[in-house]
């Protein structure tokens, strides 16, 4: 007798093989055999069952043999394959997703041969390998890339990230998960800057170790868009508020990127930033920037823990900035920008050189740019 299973139990499937009492049997011993209860005698008593059992015409039989089975440690090979190939979902799935008895060949197999759902039970599952994930973005569809890459627990080198981005980059459910991922290659980083949200590009920003200038492009590429736009559509000071509480939180509110956004014509940026690291309103910072005399923006300045090299160039950005803001031309805002980084880029030397080299040659490649214009950069 095999454990719990009854005289009357056998009797009464013996006299009434009807889909419903097969089907109980097949879960009353399942999980005896799940759950390490049967010895060694029943244990082999029991795969004879399932092997009698999962040839059954009944689909639920074979469900309940999957449900009970699907972690089973010491569940034969041959059956967990028998079982995770079932022509039903609901036999195959809980086996695809769980079953520890299924090797990576198994699985790329299904990846390789089997519908998307059963592709998508093996990206779900609680941990998967390089080789599986690799498998599956070769020959997965978009719903099983999309829970792979969701799937914190899935080894996936960095080529077929890569692959992902140039496959599947351009759909935001994709773009998501990708970008929340805890750990992203920068080359993948890169990949993804020109085709994700400007919020997914601040969380990109915020949470990964990118280079700085990397870092720096993505930030202004962002926030020239909304100073662009400014005199249209306006800008969210509270938008502006959370990316940079993200950046300093995340230690990416350095001086450079905060004299660069500057330097093409951000002055709200520089305004929440420097007022969040001196710890004031941020009504209050405008009135010290705005200030006339030097006293204000240089007491706010060295509260915020800013370079005193620096301090030459910054000054000189927030005049240039504060003296475009009481032009108020009806010139294109991107004219308006060039115009700035013209300015810039033309003061004395003695105060261009605390700018750095990196700095000036990062201005220089923003002014070729508006001074070739979108034509010649598309």
């Amino acid at each position: 007798m095999v454990g719990n299973l009854s005289q009357e139990d056998v009797a009464r499937l013996m006299t009434d093989p009807s889909p419903e009492n097969r089907a109980a049997t097949a879960e009353k011993v399942a999980q005896q055999f799940g759950g390490g209860e049967l010895s060694e005698a029943e244990g082999k008593l029991a795969e004879e069952i399932f092997q009698i059992m999962v040839k059954d015409a009944e689909t639920r039989v074979r469900e309940a043999l999957a449900k009970n089975l699907q972690s089973a440690p010491n569940l034969p090979h041959g059956l967990a394959n028998s079982l995770a190939r079932d022509i039903s979902d609901t036999v195959a799935l809980p086996i695809i997703k769980f079953s520890e008895v299924l090797t990576d060949e198994d699985l790329v197999e299904i990846v390789r041969t089997q519908p998307e759902t059963r592709q998508v039970a093996v990206a779900e599952r609680p941990a998967v390998s390089e080789a599986v994930a690799d498998a599956i973005v070769e020959h997965g569809g978009e719903d099983a890339v999309v829970s792979l890459v969701s799937n914190e627990n899935a080894t996936i080198s960095d080529s077929a990230l890569a692959q992902v981005v140039d496959k599947h980059g351009d759909v935001e459910r994709v773009q998501k998960p990708l970008v929340h991922r805890d750990r992203l290659p920068v080359s993948v980083a890169e990949k993804l800057v020109s085709k994700i949200s400007d919020e997914l590009k601040t969380y990109l920003v915020a949470h990964h170790d990118l280079p700085e200038q990397l870092a720096a492009d993505i930030i202004l590429q962002t926030r020239e868009r909304a100073t662009i736009g400014l005199v249209s559509s306006g800008a969210s000071e509270d938008d502006l508020i959370s990316l940079v509480s993200q950046l300093r939180s995340s230690g990416r509110l350095t001086p450079s990127i905060i004299l660069r956004s500057l330097c093409v014509g951000d002055l709200p940026f520089f305004e929440v930033a420097v007022a969040m690291l001196a710890d004031v309103p941020v009504t209050n910072a405008r009135i010290l920037i705005h200030d006339e005399g030097d006293l204000g923006l240089k007491s706010l300045y060295d509260r915020a823990g800013l370079p005193r090299q620096l301090y030459v160039a910054f000054r000189s950005a927030v005049d240039l900035n504060i003296d475009a803001e009481a032009e108020r031309t009806d010139d294109d805002p991107e004219v308006i920008m060039r115009r700035m980084l013209e300015r810039v880029l033309t003061v004395p030397n003695g105060e261009a050189e605390s700018f750095g080299d990196e700095d000036v040659e990062y201005l220089l490649a923003k002014f070729n740019q508006f001074e070739k214009g979108p034509a010649d950069t598309a």
